[in-house]
């Protein structure tokens, strides 16, 4: 068979974090590992491809064609289906990601012929290899018999991705100023389950880590000079991250790296973070969340206020980037914007992103907010963590986002200092910073209208 991945072009929204992580579809190359002894498999990466779909179609004649998809984007991977059986009523479409997992009704609709909930060895190989056969296999939905078992869980198993199927494209790939930049994972699950965080709905509660001789095969296999390991929490386990350590000595890798951690990790595992720069780290995202040690507690953080400033202070010493990330609760009042942006300012991150509060569906914070929410469930492109989902419950909605808008241009504008900025990730970054403002000066003002 002849099997077309497509990643859609990315959704423009108001800037966050999520603007300077343009990473590669490792889900997607994955599945070309799975699929690429057997079948003709080709990536299409509609966010840095302009290719037409239907020149691609044309060019390539897939027999089967795959749509990976994120919260937000389901109207536009609804129109790729589209395109694709206008293009030919007899290419089997086939959508995945996070979308299909969280939420598989938004893909209930005549393009879909099938719901990937979630991927393993299993059943892609019972799915493509056996002519697509109408038998139930775990965690495929199917139109034709009506979506079946839907209530069925699982999460995507991990293998090593082949990252030649994206050879053309990976000059685009980047975090920040880093730039090649490959992502890889050496673990998985998150037993946190903070209230607001979708990881631990899809990776489940567990955290287990990779097979070791799995890890050194990806690893070996990266040829770019920054790597983005996106583990829930590098820093959940000593063991694990000094045996990847020991990896690197062992095949004399000299790489950046950039990682996810949490307070608590950041400050419980010290000397392993020591260790850990000294061979190659050079940035965490950290979620600070909040100032406040009510809402950390509400959100069933571990840590405190007080931590997140133990933490920053650690990082500044060992000479770590810190890209932090933040939420407004709805409930927040003038004075509570204000402490936020003193609370910021006394962290000093090299880099910070504040959003709204957003309470996806299937967390516990949907039942708790769902008689205030602003928009529906099926109103895809707004659940994009850039604007408030959540009615507020101190002031007008218009005197929030004012106080949104204020608080984004302070830290953009004045605590992402422009010299600092400029040193460490380049003029190009620091516009797209500035623009990404503006953009969110524009967004800000159209909602408060």
């Amino acid at each position: 068979m002849r099997i077309l991945l497509i990643r859609p072009p990315r959704i423009r929204q108001a800037i966050t974090l999520s603007d300077f992580m343009y990473s590669e579809p490792i889900g997607l190359e994955i599945l070309v590992t799975l699929l690429k002894n057997k079948h003709t498999v080709e990536i299409f990466d509609k966010m840095c491809d302009s290719q037409s779909i239907n020149a691609k179609l044309e060019a390539f004649k897939p027999n089967i064609v795959g749509v990976t998809s994120l919260c937000i984007d389901v109207v536009e991977v609804l129109r790729l289906t589209e395109q694709i059986k206008a293009w030919s009523p007899l290419v089997t479409t086939v959508v995945g990601g996070t979308q299909a997992l969280l939420n598989p009704k938004a893909f209930y609709k005549p393009s879909v012929d099938y719901i990937f909930k979630f991927t393993t060895k299993e059943n892609v190989e019972l799915f493509f290899d056996d002519n697509l056969n109408e038998k139930n296999i775990p965690g495929i939905l199917s139109r034709s018999n009506g979506y079946k078992g839907e209530e069925i869980q699982g999460f995507n198993e991990y293998c090593v991705p082949d990252r030649e199927s994206t050879a053309k494209y990976r000059h685009h790939y980047s975090y920040f100023g880093y730039k090649p930049a490959a992502i890889m994972q050496i673990s998985h699950g998150c037993a946190k389950a903070c209230r607001f965080c979708l990881r631990w709905r899809i990776e489940g509660f567990q955290e287990s880590e990779f097979d070791y001789k799995l890890i050194e095969e990806d690893l070996l296999n990266i040829k770019e000079d920054t790597i983005m390991l996106f583990d829930n929490d590098i820093l959940g386990s000593e063991e694990r991250v000094e045996k990847f350590i020991g990896l690197l000595k062992k095949h004399h890798i000299h790489k950046n790296f950039i990682a996810y951690a949490s307070v608590e990790g950041i400050l419980s595992h010290e000397g392993t973070l020591r260790m850990f720069k000294q061979h190659g780290l050079k940035a965490l995202l950290v979620g600070y969340e909040s100032f406040s040690d009510q809402e950390m507690a509400y959100y069933t953080k571990k840590t405190k206020a007080m931590d997140n400033l133990k933490a920053a202070r650690l990082l500044k010493e060992l000479g770590i980037d810190v890209w932090a990330s933040f939420m407004a609760h709805p409930d927040w009042t003038l004075e509570d914007f204000k402490a936020f942006r003193r609370f910021v300012k006394e962290l000093s991150p090299q880099v910070s992103s504040l959003s709204p509060l957003t309470p996806f569906m299937g967390l516990p914070l949907y039942r708790e907010y769902e008689d205030r929410l602003l928009y529906r469930v099926d109103e895809y492109e707004k659940w994009s963590f850039a604007q408030v989902m959540i009615k507020p419950g101190k002031m007008s909605l218009k005197a929030y986002y004012r106080q949104m808008l204020i608080t984004n241009l302070y830290i953009n504008l004045i605590l992402n200092k422009p010299t600092e900025m400029i040193n460490r990730y380049g003029i190009k970054n620091m516009i797209r910073l500035v623009a990404g403002s503006m953009s969110a000066f524009g967004k800000y003002l159209k909602l408060m209208r």
